[in-house]
């Protein structure tokens, strides 16, 4: 006679250590020791989750589940909290139960049970703990609704949990209201601007409410409209402009936003015009050593050579349209021509020449870079004026 067991079948031995019998519940159930009970717990919970069970078992399972979701013991609930996190089966209204529980308990089962809805998250937010709201916030997924609720209500490092979570459903809308929140916060702002798509509204929000290095990545990995990343692009490096007095420009740094620049096609020849413009130079001479391929001392030697075929040679060999070559050339000889005076609004008035002169010479600028450049004649006037 075969008494081997069939498939799905306890063996006798294993009848006492795996399989739950009403004894056995009334036994551990009774016994007043909270490690009993804790094995217990897991117990039950990894039958629940593992082979099919009869509908008698199943029961059975629910009903000692849902006693000891009530246990007096945190250490009994978090146990059955921990082993029943993930099973698509726990009762819905157990997973209420431990979601509402203390942190410890609450927590498991808040960061993946799919058995909650999307209200019953909300509900959490309304009234859960910052640990609670965190841990909502860096589910796999957040609906809308959730990540909603949570914007309006939770903590700054739980918000910035949320933005961090790019299974996180964020519209322009909800992204509007983080910033509007959170507006000064490096926390929030960092994730935020990290983000792989932003909407070019939240983008140019942005801009004026994060760090220097955070506006640079928003320029170098967001589409940012040509004339935003180019003020911003321009006011960044006539900040770094400035420490060049102090010795503490980072020529390093200037070439690496020159790359970056390049790789995500912003490298343009309309912007090297714009930075001749406003008198940066260096960021001019760093991109025409890294579009002609030429080492920086040698481009430098290039741009500013006397006989003016330098210019043209390297400008050439950058591969820029040719159109555009007396526009840097005037630009560079005003700016030789017209040093600094040192009185007050002299970068204004600097600035205001080159433009002027551009303007009056030359003629063939692209509409979108006469409407800069008039647009920067307009503000320098105003600033120069004040």
């Amino acid at each position: 006679m075969n008494n081997q067991p069939t498939a799905g079948q306890a063996t006798p031995g294993q009848a006492t250590a795996d399989r739950l019998s009403k004894e056995d519940v009334a036994r551990l159930l009774s016994d007043p020791s909270p490690h009993g009970r804790s094995e217990l717990a897991v117990k039950v919970a990894q039958q629940f989750t593992g082979a099919a069970l009869s509908d008698a078992e199943r029961k059975l399972a629910e009903d000692i589940i849902r006693v000891m979701a009530r246990d007096a013991v945190v250490r009994v609930r978090q146990s059955l909290a921990e082993n029943l996190k993930a099973s698509p089966s726990l009762p819905r209204d157990v997973a209420l139960t431990l979601a509402r529980d203390v942190e410890a308990v609450a927590i498991p089962v808040l960061s993946v049970s799919t058995v909650l809805t999307d209200a019953d998250l909300v509900e959490i937010v309304r009234t859960g703990t910052d640990a609670k709201h965190t841990a909502i916030a860096q589910r796999p997924a957040v609906p809308a609704s959730v990540a909603d609720a949570l914007i309006e209500t939770a903590s700054e490092g739980a918000v910035a949990a949320l933005v961090a979570n790019s299974g996180a459903e964020l519209g322009e809308k909800s992204l509007g209201r983080v910033i509007d929140r959170f507006a000064g916060s490096e926390a929030v702002g960092d994730p935020l601007v990290h983000r792989p798509k932003l909407p070019i509204t939240i983008a140019e929000r942005l801009v004026a409410v994060v760090s220097e290095t955070l506006r640079q990545h928003l320029v170098t990995n967001h589409e940012l409209p040509a004339k935003v990343a180019a003020d911003l692009i321009l006011q960044s490096r006539e900040r770094a402009t400035v420490s060049l007095f102090s010795g503490e420009n980072d020529e390093g740094a200037l070439e690496r936003l020159v790359a970056q620049l390049s790789r995500t096609g912003r490298l343009t020849s309309s912007l090297l015009v714009r930075a001749l413009c406003v008198g940066d130079v260096a960021f001019f001479e760093t991109a025409m050593s890294y579009l002609g391929n030429v080492p920086l001392t040698n481009a430098r030697l290039l741009i500013h050579d006397a006989g003016r075929l330098g210019l043209k040679s390297i400008y050439d060999k950058a591969k820029l349209p040719p159109a555009l070559l007396p526009a840097c050339r005037i630009a560079l000889d005003v700016l030789k021509e017209t040093p600094y005076d040192g009185e007050a609004h002299d970068i204004e008035r600097h600035r205001r020449r080159v433009i002027e002169r551009i303007l009056t010479q030359y003629e063939d600028l692209a509409a979108e870079d006469l409407d800069y450049l008039l647009a920067k004649l307009g503000d320098l006037m105003v600033a120069e004026a004040a």
